[in-house]
């Protein structure tokens, strides 16, 4: 164990079930890296995603943005490059950007498209796909409004989705962000799984949550708590 493991570790306790207020407070506590950390929440939830009416994904803006530079490309079709460079689209273009993504360039953490390109973006499929960079019109980055979608990606707008385990992970914020900025965020993401909830499911929807920083433990949040105040 590092000095500053064990100096984590002496600031919590792995068993109990911190407010999710009280673990915005710890994660930064416990934090030691020498860059600015990103902080994620995860939440375990009681679904089988192999059941289409099962999979559970949104979109969510996080009140505080998430910390990190966003770089988006905009593949649209010259009437609408104005539009999107104009919102602070990074890369704004159509066939040379799809030549250079077939090409294994992915260098951006968004892309968002009208839907006249669709037809063209949809054979990138194999190499966006699993990198989480494909555009879909259910997270809102393929629409007419390309402007708008490119300022609410700019400004915070994340999707997550539940994995094949049953579980979401998505960032919320940096080390530096205060504790308060860390638990708007972080609330703003647990009320919106939690409106997710299937029709058909059985039994409990949300098992557990918990947070961490890059290399720090997992604090783990009284869920029943947090959800019982926000109702």
């Amino acid at each position: 164990m590092t000095k500053n493991q064990k100096a984590a570790a002496e600031k919590f306790d792995s068993h109990k079930l911190y407010t999710l207020a009280e673990a915005c407070a710890v994660v930064k506590d416990i934090t030691f890296t020498k860059f600015d950390s990103t902080v994620e929440i995860s939440a375990n939830l009681g679904v089988d995603p192999r059941k289409a009416n099962q999979m559970i994904r949104g979109v969510v803006t996080l009140p505080h943005g998430t910390g990190k530079v966003v770089r988006v490309l905009a593949l649209c079709t010259p009437d609408k490059e104005a539009e999107a460079k104009a919102a602070g689209a990074d890369y704004v273009g159509l066939d040379d950007y799809i030549e250079k993504i077939k090409g294994g360039w992915t260098d951006i953490d968004v892309i968002v498209c009208t839907p006249s390109v669709m037809a063209k973006v949809g054979v990138l499929g194999k190499i966006l796909g699993p990198r989480g960079l494909m555009p879909n019109p259910k997270t809102g980055t393929v629409t007419m409004e390309i402007g708008n979608a490119v300022k609410d990606v700019k400004g915070g707008k994340i999707d997550f989705k539940v994995d094949k385990t049953g579980i979401i992970h998505t960032g919320i914020g940096k080390a530096s962000f205060s504790a308060e900025q860390l638990y708007e965020n972080a609330a703003a993401v647990l009320n919106e799984i939690a409106k997710l909830k299937p029709q058909a499911l059985k039994g409990t929807y949300m098992k557990s949550a918990a947070l961490c920083s890059t290399m720090s433990a997992g604090i783990k949040i009284d869920l029943k708590a947090f959800l019982n105040s926000a109702e």
